[in-house]
């Protein structure tokens, strides 16, 4: 080429830094390529939220048409800022592999909670203009406040600093890539298959003019093709949906591990001010599955659940069901009652204990002190904050609802160490048998459950279990009619159902409130009779 190319950026920290991070790309290709900054709509309106300015495009409007205008070369985007429909005359050449798709807290340590959700005190005030984050705050803390916040990355810190919020949400992505000193502030990664991110974040999109073809060929060598598929499905659900960026929609599509196909999470509400709807669905047609999700959250309804669990405070599950219209009731079928343990008959060579419930955590810590030196793994998020909250780590968190699967990561990642399990009496054991070796596993009962044989469960068209022993209770003295559903967490929840003849169930994809929410949503879905 005679002449370097023009890259077209906006101003901020973050789009220079993304601007300069695709001219040192383009510099190892010996393309050589300058940065012009344009300022946006969004770089110059500041004092309206994202949700309550006009029009679209609010970061890409005026590089695209500096791009049409033959002002620029390419231009690099967030690719979760752009339109999904590409104006005409413009594509997008390749994205890069992508950063952490997730969003991320940071709390002001004055503000932190760590025994709440999310990490944040009662009351605390949030900052995010973004709609998306505003539905799912109330989704999940009911109590927070909400408070717009503009600016870019580090005027947004600074503002935290200051003290004019208690926290904000940003993108992971973001702040990774400007590697901003955090020590000030806690900092809570949020899931992205519970708090899920906007379509695409965390990939930086390189568009250009249709008619550049050779240009399109050269950038083909920094286009990650894994990337670009999972963001061509959340970008086309966002699509199908009619949403723009500024919309309440959330998705995070990720390849599945051991077999073909993909693994979409969608979140999506009416408004900034609602709580979100979500499910979780698996394709190998990802050209269909925007249409088929649309139809699936219309036919959601809010019907009647009934969960066996104990309701609890900041309950994600009964906030994202009651805010769309369901009635939830829950109650334990069981309690836990500590087995008393002779510590001296104990093996000490061990040098990592595994819990797969809080009740193991409860009643395992309630007879030991931690051991000096030990690694901890556990089943579930709910089970890593429990161990949190008693000032230990999870050096291993097993997300899979299936209890072998997470067996054999645990067992991979210990090698030859030993490992105690404190556990129920009765314990199905399922992580123990993926160890080859089994002087490698030491199993230690702590607690046993009793039944409670005398509550009255209500009726209800949906019935939530939360493990074999609460199915075990629950069929003492109940039934499952013809028309109830059932959801059933995890598989030896649901094998313990098939023992009691109950054959069809939903199972959720995650350990999580939202897991079992995006589950209670798919059992209430009524097909519209044509």
């Amino acid at each position: 080429m005679g002449k370097n190319l023009i890259i077209g950026s906006r101003g901020s920290d973050l789009a220079l830094w993304q601007a300069n991070f695709i001219q040192d790309k383009l510099s190892t290709l010996k393309i050589p390529a300058e940065i012009k900054v344009i300022k946006t709509q969004g770089d110059l309106v500041q004092d309206l939220s994202f949700d309550k300015m006009e029009g679209k495009g609010f970061f890409t409007k005026e590089i695209e048409e500096a791009l049409l205008k033959g002002e620029i070369d390419l231009a690099v985007h967030s690719h979760k800022d752009l339109e999904t429909d590409q104006p005409k005359g413009l594509k997008i050449a390749a994205v890069t592999t992508r950063e952490e798709p997730n969003d991320l807290i940071l709390i002001n340590k004055n503000a932190v909670d760590t025994k709440r959700r999310l990490a944040l005190k009662e009351g605390a005030t949030v900052g995010t203009s973004s709609a998306r984050r505003k539905s799912f705050l109330k989704g999940f803390r009911k109590d927070v406040k909400l408070k717009d916040m503009r600016g870019n990355v580090p005027t947004r810190i600074e503002k935290l600093q200051n003290g004019e919020y208690d926290a904000v949400i940003l993108a992971a992505a973001g702040v990774n890539r400007l590697d901003l000193d955090l020590s000030a502030f806690h900092v809570e990664l949020l899931d992205p298959t519970e708090f899920i991110p906007a379509p695409a974040q965390g990939v930086l999109a390189i568009q250009i003019r249709d008619k550049d073809k050779d240009l399109q060929k050269q950038l083909q060598a920094l286009n990650d093709e894994e990337t670009a598929a999972v963001t061509e499905i959340e970008r086309n659900i966002l699509n199908q949906f009619q949403g723009g960026c500024q919309t309440p929609i959330g998705v995070y599509c990720r390849a599945k591990e051991e077999e073909e196909g993909f693994e979409v999470w969608t979140a999506k509400s009416e408004s900034s001010d609602k709580v979100p709807k979500m499910l979780y669905t698996e394709t190998r047609n990802p050209g269909k599955v925007g249409a088929r999700l649309v139809q699936r959250f219309q036919d959601i309804e809010g019907t009647s659940v009934f969960i066996t669990r104990d309701m609890r405070r900041d309950d994600g599950f009964e906030n994202l069901l009651t805010g769309n219209g369901f009635d939830v009731k829950g109650q334990s079928m069981i309690e836990t009652k500590r087995v008393e343990v002779r510590k001296d008959l104990v093996r000490d060579d061990y040098t990592w204990v595994f819990f797969s419930s809080k009740q193991a955590i409860y009643h395992y810590l309630g007879q030991f002190d931690p051991p000096d030196g030990v690694r901890y793994g556990v089943i579930g998020k709910a089970t890593a904050a429990a161990l949190r909250n008693r000032g230990l780590k999870a050096d291993f968190i097993g997300y899979s609802t299936d209890t072998r699967l997470t067996g054999k990561q645990f067992a991979a990642l210990v090698g030859s160490e030993v490992v105690l399990f404190p556990m129920a009496r009765g314990s199905k054991r399922a992580v123990q048998e993926q160890f080859a070796v089994k002087s490698q596993v030491i199993n230690l009962v702590v607690y046993e459950t009793v039944s409670h044989e005398d509550i009255k469960v209500p009726m209800s068209h949906i019935v939530v279990f939360t493990s074999p022993s609460n199915v075990i209770s629950y069929f003492k003295n109940n039934l499952i009619g013809s028309s109830q559903k059932v959801v059933a967490m995890g598989n030896a929840t649901g094998n313990e159902l098939n023992n009691h003849g109950v054959r069809a169930f939903t199972q959720p994809s995650t350990f999580t409130d939202a897991g079992l929410a995006q589950a209670v949503f798919a059992a209430s879905i009524q097909p519209k009779k044509s």
